[in-house]
């Protein structure tokens, strides 16, 4: 069952960013010292904040559309294995964003995933491509 991981995944990490964007919110209009906040809105931790919100989801919605395309293809996929797995490294960039902001972690992470998601996407297309049709009767 290639790509039930890139589902269940997708949408649990879909989850996670979208609470991180409840949070940016808040922090942008509720919080003691919004001012502050949307003072460096553009700037350092805030813009990271926000680029890790904003791949997160995205990414967490790329798995969720390759799982599912590999649970229908996938046996007609050569390399379907290998696209769920960098699909799945993938969300090492903005995990790794978050990383760079909270933990101060070197953007290795974040290239590494940029890599792979790019990688997977261009493998599945390339592999849609190749794809031989069935003939249905």
């Amino acid at each position: 069952m290639t790509g039930k991981n890139n589902l269940s995944t997708g949408f649990l990490l879909m989850g996670f960013f979208m609470a991180y964007g409840f949070l940016l919110i808040y922090l942008r209009d509720f919080a003691p010292g919004k001012e502050e906040w949307i003072a460096q809105y553009t700037t350092g931790k805030h813009f990271e904040s926000r680029l890790a919100h904003v791949h997160g989801n995205l990414f967490a919605f790329l798995n969720i559309v390759i799982g599912f395309l590999l649970l229908h293809f996938g046996g007609r996929l050569r390399s379907a294995k290998a696209i769920s797995w960098l699909a799945l490294t993938g969300l090492l960039m903005p995990l790794g964003i978050l990383a760079e902001v909270y933990l101060g972690a070197p953007p290795i992470f974040v290239l590494i995933g940029a890599a792979a998601m790019t990688t997977a996407v261009v493998w599945l297309g390339v592999s849609f491509f190749k794809m031989k049709p069935t003939s249905e009767a």
